[in-house]
């Protein structure tokens, strides 16, 4: 057991080349958004730059680049800790996240070929089998590539490049309630992979609305412990 409370196997290996504070920071990043380091938690360097194999000075640097996108709080002689999201913070990014992904599906809907539609209905297809697995993990990555898929048959690269911005929070406030959605998420999926075949851009966007509303609403009332 890691002292840093980091399951086996969940810090990733650091890739070359590039700056090494940019390594850090996208590992840590990776950590949060997964949620293997948890929301609350004491991110202390001297642990966090072992398990990485790196110096405290890349640590530190990504800990403050962190900080200034709101993943990590600093506090005064107290250290690092992983940042806790209000409701209201929740609440407002999954309300943009529909606006955005809504125009995505009514656009996927106008311009899908049959080459993104399979594409879609293989994700779908692995996404379920992480559902049928229990494999949240892989159930979340999944339905992230599936939006993303989403997004990049749409077309236009303006409303992706917004879509980018907010992905990976997305990714965080789906994963503790990804068990939850479970199933429902996929149906869902298939539903508006139907829609995108029939070119109904109308009820592509309706069911994407409803599909990422659910999602929120579960954020919302989820149960924590």
């Amino acid at each position: 057991m890691l002292s840093a409370g980091l399951p086996q196997g969940a810090v990733p290996k650091l890739e070359r080349p590039g700056p090494l504070r940019d390594r850090v920071y996208e590992a840590l990043l990776e950590l949060i958004t997964t949620r293997a380091l948890q929301p609350g938690q004491h991110l202390v360097e001297s642990e966090l730059a072992g398990h990485l194999g790196v110096s405290r000075q890349p640590v530190r640097e990504a800990l403050q680049r962190l900080n200034t996108e709101g993943w990590v709080d600093l506090r005064p002689a107290q250290g690092a800790f992983v940042h806790e999201p209000t409701e209201a913070e929740a609440d407002q990014l999954l309300t943009v996240r529909t606006l955005l992904e809504a125009e995505a599906a009514r656009l996927a809907a106008a311009n899908a070929d049959a080459m993104g539609i399979k594409a879609l209905e293989d994700l779908c297809a692995e996404g379920e089998k992480a559902v049928g697995a229990d494999d949240v993990d892989g159930a979340v990555a999944m339905n992230a590539r599936f939006h993303a898929k989403i997004m990049e048959l749409a077309g236009n690269a303006v409303l992706a490049e917004l879509a980018a911005q907010v992905d990976r929070r997305v990714r965080w406030y789906y994963t503790p309630v990804a068990r939850q959605r479970g199933s429902q998420s996929w149906i869902e999926h298939r539903g508006l992979i139907a829609a995108i075949v029939d070119r109904d851009e109308q009820r592509a966007t309706q069911l994407m609305r409803e599909h990422t509303e659910h999602t929120r609403r579960s954020y919302l009332t989820r149960e924590t412990t």
